[in-house]
């Protein structure tokens, strides 16, 4: 969440695009008398002249249904002329909202009405948010709104099993991974299918991903299965966290480290033998090995001692019940810690392929750094090459990330789909003689 890296799509300008016009839309279909009249028109006349040309069955109204909304010193407000706007404003935060059944701006003159004449969206993003602030429990790192290369594994581990649930259980394909710039990361789940689900469609959905049912008495109630088999989409990620967990999360957070952490973690094993004697050694025994064989050593006594856990009822257990005891609390732990904490409500976007490669700390443009690459790409280039300074910049990659994780497929996909529309339409009978 892979193509070309053609940034033409983003780096159009007005000028350019009426210059385009000039060049490939015919005359007759545009109604203007000469190609230097395109070079007078608006860009909402142009982009609707196009649609209305090449896509016939394309919703010219769709931007104009789509609200953007600004934060403005703790202000919100519509956007109408969203370039003039932007400039003139300069927001601080841009919101994209849903796609309502009309334009925004006119949803005072809807209200009190019922059914479908009524103000109401009918498309949105699927959206999933990951804040490193619902892992404060987990993180000796740092707390609150700290990020850095010791929790980061945290988000790309999320962002890998999140990647895979979505595609392979759910069948999406265009999937925006995006780092919000703070402490945290954002999917955007943007096929067809999944903008026009209902609210129950995506509460089931988010629901399926998540195992993390809120505490009881300090310790996490999960979703998991209590049979001997979880579901497959478990299993799987369970795969993807068991080997991360034990080269890299449980040793750089250093969890079996210090008696008030390593309570926590055994306050997940049902026996309170196996945890009074594991408790009895780590604090007798809390010195001689560097931090990293520390918590290693000790998540292996853990794991030596899991096979006692008692069944406790009239009958005596069987080797097979006992072993299953012991993976489950195993498991418990690991999806405890590392499974993705769901918060289901300058950016740049991340290959979840490689979500570990991403560094939150230094790898991440700042506005003030951009400024300064600019300044300098304009005086190796001179302003001839506007258009195109930001692969001069830090930005660039992001850009390229964009387009090959998601972009470039979705807009083929979208193609398509006008493509069929356009054939069906065609195929319709007609009482034209």
């Amino acid at each position: 969440m892979q193509g070309s890296h053609d940034t033409n799509a983003v780096t159009i300008s007005s000028k350019d695009m009426r210059q385009a016009f000039a060049e490939t839309v015919p005359l007759a279909t545009g109604g203007a008398d000469s190609a230097s009249d395109y070079c007078t028109w608006s860009v909402q006349q142009l982009m609707k002249l196009y649609y209305d040309s090449k896509h016939p069955q394309a919703d010219a109204a769709y931007f104009h249904r789509r609200e953007f909304c600004f934060t403005l010193d703790g202000d919100i407000f519509d956007g109408k002329e969203l370039r003039t706007a932007i400039n003139n404003k300069l927001p601080a935060k841009i919101d994209i909202g849903p796609v309502y059944n009309v334009d925004p701006k006119h949803r005072n003159a809807y209200a009190g009405l019922e059914g479908n004449r009524k103000f109401m969206p009918v498309e949105r993003e699927l959206v999933f948010d990951i804040d490193l602030t619902d892992y404060d429990d987990v993180r000796t790192c740092g707390k609150g709104a700290h990020i850095c290369n010791k929790c980061w594994p945290l988000m790309a581990v999320a962002i890998k099993i999140l990647d895979m649930g979505l595609r392979e259980d759910f069948g999406f394909k265009h999937i925006l991974w995006v780092f919000s710039g703070r402490r945290g990361v954002h999917a955007w789940v943007c096929d067809p299918r999944a903008r026009r689900m209902s609210d129950e469609a995506r509460s089931a959905v988010a629901s399926f991903l998540s195992v993390h049912k809120g505490q009881e008495k300090g310790v996490t109630r999960l979703t998991t299965s209590t049979g001997l088999q979880d579901h497959p989409f478990l299993d799987s990620a369970y795969q993807c966290l068991e080997e991360l967990w034990t080269e890299v999360i449980l040793p750089e957070q250093q969890l079996l480290e210090s008696s008030e952490t390593w309570t926590a973690v055994l306050a997940h094993i049902p026996d309170a033998q196996v945890r009074q004697t594991l408790h009895n050694a780590w604090s007798s025994n809390s010195k001689g090995r560097d931090s990293s064989d520390l918590n290693t050593a000790r998540w292996n006594e853990l794991l030596k001692a899991l096979p006692n856990i008692a069944q406790h009822g009239d009958k005596k257990p069987s080797k097979a019940q006992l072993a299953a005891a012991a993976q489950k609390a195993k498991r418990d732990i690991v999806f405890t810690y590392a499974y993705p904490r769901l918060d289901v409500e300058v950016c740049v976007p991340i290959n979840p392929e490689h979500a570990e490669e991403f560094d939150p700390v230094d790898g991440v443009p700042t506005v003030s750094q951009l400024l300064k690459e600019l300044d300098q790409s304009e005086l190796n280039t001179g302003s001839a090459d506007m258009q195109n300074q930001w692969k001069y910049t830090a930005l660039q990659k992001a850009v390229w990330d964009f387009h090959a994780c998601f972009l470039d497929d979705l807009l083929a996909n979208n193609k398509d789909e006008l493509a069929k529309k356009a054939r069906k339409a065609a195929a319709q009978p007609t009482t034209k003689w």
